[in-house]
């Protein structure tokens, strides 16, 4: 059995990131039948105070034989069944930094409690009733949520937002079944099956799938988030437009060619939606051994990259060097950014809006920036959405997003709906309509956890950090 499944005995581990000498507040979290004996056994509290259920206790935590003080904590109880896993929880509030939270936990650990695996709390929530697989999976969501938008898709997930939805497309399929199955055990009893009626309701419970399936990409997308690559040739603003971009002083600019030596990064949000923003080394021929390493690398980002942003000077135009650079950008999304418009004079800029406009068809979009004065920005931001919104992937008013393990069984369940309605329109017997439901029936409950197998669980609580 998956160690994940085998759930059995009193578990700990330390609920918060520790840093050392940073922390303010470190958790140790127990759960289990021990929990209380563990804790009455560690915890000393001074005074006359009520050890009941939902109080917190203040006092120190202490080794049982020695009697040596290992912090002064503060110790919160949550009996079952009123507590995340409904099981016995206690929780060590000690003060932060690396040594004292260890030691709790090793305490926690010689008196009967084991280190929790990855997610097994959850776990416990999840097979103990607390909550169904859809909320645990948006638990791990919100913990990684890199944007608000995407912290508020994980919360719609935790209150149930998309379980319910799921839950009724299954129960439609389980009435539909038990209409089917009545006729076959009792034909003689009841009026011939409405085949019409049976292909209308498959029909609009596959409409309904096909809707929660259009969220995936929009999930994906809150939760990685967009990798953009800032390419082109050396000295035509990439590492100024990063800065103004990201509003700080992340990257070197000078006049001279080759500044960049390296790949610099900075973590943005535009839309709702992460951006990983790549800065890269000017793409040249070079004899200099750092900047070719340099000029590598920011060809390995460009490749990787899901959006480039192509970036020329505007007073010398699209030049051969930047055709070469195009050559090598171009199986990716594009969109070409003219910097330094702003050092042009009017006839100068119609002559380069021209020049791009003829190369404008090849690209997703161009725009024009002065980075150096902040100038173009808000439109680079628009020209990102605008190609999001064009690939049909929506980044605001976020409600409910199913992930890549929702959208498969999502996949299979439809699949099966449309050969039950092949079997009903060739007149096969009732026997064969039913096949085919089952299976989408199963599916649709994988999702919730209402029919799920140990590999599965395993798959999904192992991405889960320790001590949640």
């Amino acid at each position: 059995m998956s160690e994940l499944l085998a759930h059995t005995g009193t578990i700990a581990a330390i609920a918060t990131a520790v840093v050392p000498q940073q922390g303010s507040v470190g958790i140790v979290r127990v759960s289990g039948d021990l929990s209380m004996a563990i804790a009455q056994t560690i915890f000393y509290a001074p005074g006359r105070q009520l050890w009941e259920s939902h109080r917190i206790i203040y006092g120190y935590i202490r080794h049982p034989q020695t009697k040596q003080v290992i912090d002064e904590s503060l110790l919160l109880i949550m009996q079952a069944p009123r507590s995340f896993t409904r099981e016995d929880v206690v929780e060590f509030h000690c003060h932060g930094g690396i040594i004292a939270v260890q030691a709790v936990l090793q305490l926690c650990l010689e008196n009967g409690a084991r280190l929790a695996q990855p997610g097994e709390f959850t776990l416990r929530a999840f097979l103990n009733g607390r909550l169904d697989l859809t909320q645990a999976e948006s638990i791990a969501d919100l913990v990684g949520a890199k944007s608000p938008q995407a912290a508020q898709s994980a919360l719609a997930g935790i209150t149930g937002k998309l379980a319910r939805p799921i839950r009724k497309l299954r129960n439609q399929c389980l009435d539909i079944l038990a209409e089917i199955e009545a006729r076959i055990d009792f034909e003689e009893d009841l009026p011939p099956v409405n085949e019409l009626g049976i292909i209308t309701e498959i029909h609009n419970i596959s409409l309904e799938i096909q809707q929660l399936l259009a969220t995936k990409e929009r999930g994906e997308l809150l939760r990685t988030g967009l990798k953009v690559a800032i390419v082109g040739r050396p000295n035509v603003g990439k590492s100024s437009l990063l800065n103004a971009w990201s509003q700080s002083d992340r990257a070197i600019v000078t006049d001279l060619p080759g500044t960049t030596r390296d790949v610099i990064e900075s973590q943005l949000v535009v839309g709702g939606i992460p951006i990983q923003v790549l800065d890269t080394a000017g793409i040249r021929e070079t004899v200099d051994q750092v900047e070719k390493i340099g000029v590598e690398r920011s060809r390995h980002a460009a490749n990787s990259a899901d959006l480039v942003l192509f970036t020329i000077d505007a007073t010398v135009g699209f030049s051969d060097t930047d055709q070469e650079i195009y050559q090598q950008v171009k199986h990716r999304p594009v969109i070409l950014v003219v910097n330094k418009i702003d050092l042009l004079n009017s006839s100068e800029q119609e002559k380069i809006t021209g020049q791009i406009r003829e190369f404008s068809s090849l690209i997703s979009s161009y725009i024009f920036t002065a980075a150096a004065k902040n100038v173009g920005i808000e439109q680079l931001e628009n020209a990102i959405l605008n190609l999001v919104q064009k690939d049909k992937i929506e980044a605001a008013n976020v409600d409910i997003a199913i992930n890549q393990r929702q959208a498969a069984a999502l996949t299979q369940a439809k699949i099966s709906l449309k050969q039950v309605e092949m079997t009903i329109r060739e007149k096969l017997p009732l026997d064969f309509w039913t096949i085919d439901l089952r299976s989408a029936i199963h599916v649709l409950g994988e999702i919730t956890g209402e029919e799920i197998t140990e590999s599965v669980l395993d798959r999904i609580f192992s991405k889960f950090c320790i001590g949640k």
